[in-house]
């Protein structure tokens, strides 16, 4: 098998171990982990792997006296919360064979226990088998504690992610604030840049420990030898860990294949995150539908259209959610990688290929149409396999990629995506003409509430194409990223500074406003506001929450 395969491979031998131990047992996983097994095959796997049952890792499940043998799967230390619910489901169940999987090595745990020295064993799992076998009532029952980094998710063949890393964000200035604020003053860091490992969080330095361990697990696998770059604080931390753990360094001397890895803080290159200029159609599904539940890597697709069922408001979640992790069929991971490497428009017509092909091969009435490719069409060759049960689980996974297609082209979003992506244009080339106050000025026409008397007068806010606060939001860092000159604004003197707060405190009244007019926040803007996402949607933002978007506001405009 060659390195590349090897490397296709990794997420799904990782879970290996875990199948391994799963037969005639219950299987109780946490989100992030569900989510990196999702893309390498979900809960079918452990099911064909000899699983009785896959159950949330919440301390609300119980298993019955029929049950005997659990497998927990979590992503976290064997610490605090997690142990409380292990021992909430274990105390509720009668279970006299436990085994525990945890994607933290035994070293981070010792790290967390403040031990500093290697030690023999695995004392932190030894410790945690003796307390499952008193939580089942029985000291002779089994236990096992084992380490799997079972963290990495299969998107593509060649894209790897790691979900429940997914918080892991780069060192911020206010990050040094609240790091030096702890340290006495001869000894406060003058930039990010001077921060090393040791002077971090310690919850933070466990997150690093444990996606080194990951990333050093994954190359021991595939028997590589790699050469680190960093770019950004943040990169720089973790390629120096990297490059100190223990392991990592016995198997830099023995391993035959030679590998590069770039680490790469995102926040130097947020126009890349927040601009509009990709023209690929996985991303802008992943921009416009709900995320799958609990997921960060997947969306939620209507599966209406497949069935029977009357669409009425309160249809949504009579039929389970569609994904994209199609990994059964050969046919609709090639569509995906399609979808995922081609611009918008070949992707479009690739897909409605997969279907007509699909829909002949299985003898179906389709009338074939030429030219554009539309949301309709696609919808009226997806019908057509309501008819034929073989057929529909025949080709579930391409008519899944179709459903998110067309649902993607029919979203109000995407209408707002060009618009986005003509301002972004516009403001990059005022840039290179404009000082950076009469560029940002230009933003203020759209600081208006969606829907009222001064967007529908506006030319540029008509219908479904004006922007909403999440668009707003994301041009203000756009520009402002763009425009790290707009930081020496000061060199004008004080009188061009004023003015520069003078618009800044516009803008964050204006963009308040149009929050605060919102009858339902975005999941976006409820977590930047810390609102709770289950307020009911007819009641407006409180003033609270205007306060909270106008402090929002200013740490964007001070970035």
């Amino acid at each position: 098998m060659s390195t590349a395969e090897v490397f296709t491979q990794l997420p799904l031998l990782m879970w290996e171990k875990v199948f391994a131990k799963v037969k005639k047992a219950v299987v109780f996983m946490d989100d992030r982990c569900a989510e990196a097994l999702h893309w390498s095959g979900g809960a079918a796997a452990l099911l064909q792997a000899g699983a009785r049952n896959v159950k949330q890792f919440s301390s609300f499940e119980a298993c019955g006296e029929n049950e005997p043998k659990a497998v927990f799967v979590v992503s976290t230390l064997l610490k605090g919360r997690t142990v409380d619910i292990i021992k909430d489901i274990i105390s509720l169940s009668h279970f006299q064979y436990c085994v525990v999987f945890t994607a933290v090595p035994h070293s981070v745990h010792l790290f967390a226990n403040n031990v500093s020295t290697e030690m023999e064993g695995f004392p932190v799992f030894e410790q945690f088998e003796e307390k499952l076998c008193e939580w089942m009532g029985n000291m002779n029952y089994t236990a096992e504690v084992l380490h799997s980094p079972v963290v990495f998710a299969h998107v593509s063949q060649q894209l790897i992610v790691a979900s429940p890393f997914a918080h892991l964000f780069p060192l911020l200035p206010a990050d040094l604030e609240s790091i030096n604020a702890k340290r006495p003053e001869k000894k406060r860091f003058g930039t990010l840049n001077d921060l090393d490992g040791h002077s971090l969080p310690v919850e933070l330095q466990i997150e690093i420990k444990s996606l080194v361990s990951a990333l050093n697990s994954m190359f021991e696998a595939a028997g590589m030898r790699e050469e680190s770059f960093a770019v950004g604080p943040m990169s720089r931390i973790i390629a120096g860990e990297l490059a100190n753990h223990n392991q990592a360094k016995n198997r830099r001397k023995t391993a035959p294949n030679k590998a590069s890895i770039i680490f790469i803080d995102r926040t130097m290159d947020l126009t890349g995150a927040v601009g509009h200029h990709g023209d690929n159609l996985a991303e802008k599904i992943l921009t416009v539908l709900d995320p799958l539940p609990g997921h960060v890597t997947d969306v939620q697709v209507d599966m209406l259209e497949l069935t029977s069922v009357q669409r009425t408001p309160h249809s949504q979640n009579t039929v389970a959610p569609g994904c994209l992790a199609q990994n059964q069929s050969s046919s609709a991971r090639l569509l995906w990688e399609t979808m995922l490497t081609s611009k918008h428009k070949e992707a479009l017509m690739e897909v409605r290929r997969h279907l007509v092909e699909a829909a002949t091969k299985e003898k179906l009435p389709i009338k074939m149409s030429m030219g554009r490719v539309t949301p309709d069409q696609l919808c009226s060759y997806v019908k057509l396999f309501r008819s034929s049960w073989e057929a529909l689980e025949s080709h579930c996974g391409v008519l899944q990629l179709g459903l998110a297609t067309a649902q993607t082209l029919r979203h109000p979003n995407l209408a707002r995506w060009d618009s986005c992506l003509g301002f972004e244009r516009l403001l990059l080339q005022a840039l290179g003409d404009s000082d950076f106050p009469a560029v940002l000025r230009q933003l203020l026409p759209l600081m208006k509430p969606r829907g009222g008397e001064d967007s529908s007068s506006s030319g540029s806010r008509l219908g479904q194409d004006e922007c909403g606060p999440d668009e707003l939001i994301l041009l203000l860092i756009y520009l402002y990223t763009l425009a790290e000159e707009a930081q020496d604004s000061a060199d004008g003197g004080e009188e061009e500074l004023e003015k520069l707060e003078k618009l800044e405190r516009e803008l964050i009244g204006a963009l308040t406003l149009v929050v605060t007019r919102e009858t339902e926040l975005s999941p976006l803007l409820q977590s930047l506001t810390d609102l709770a996402e289950h307020r009911p949607p007819t009641r407006p933002p409180c003033r609270s929450a205007g306060r909270r978007v106008s402090r929002l506001t200013f740490a964007v405009l001070a970035c």
